[in-house]
């Protein structure tokens, strides 16, 4: 497989790394924001009143656009596998 192939799969992989992990990320940080500011504003400063929200809002976000994730994974592999053919290898 030629370097610029290898550079242009590495390229891609780097891509569909940070679409699959915005989406929950930002989820999380926003969640995060509002709990801590709820807690700012009660004094209320438990570590399971900032752990559970965000995990749920992730956990939510995960089963929302799962699919997604999946179709994109599944054409990065096909991808990664046809250019491994097409290489000979």
């Amino acid at each position: 497989m030629p370097d610029s192939d290898v550079g242009l799969l590495l390229h891609a992989a780097l891509l569909l790394i940070l679409k699959l992990c915005a989406p929950p990320l930002a989820v999380g940080m926003a969640v995060g924001l509002l709990v801590s500011l709820a807690q700012a504003v009660t004094q209320v400063h438990e570590a399971t009143v900032a752990f559970v929200p965000k995990v749920l809002a992730i956990g939510l976000t995960l089963m929302l656009i799962g699919s997604f994730m999946l179709t994109q994974l599944t054409d990065f592999t096909h991808l990664v596998f046809d250019r491994l053919v097409a290489a000979g290898g």
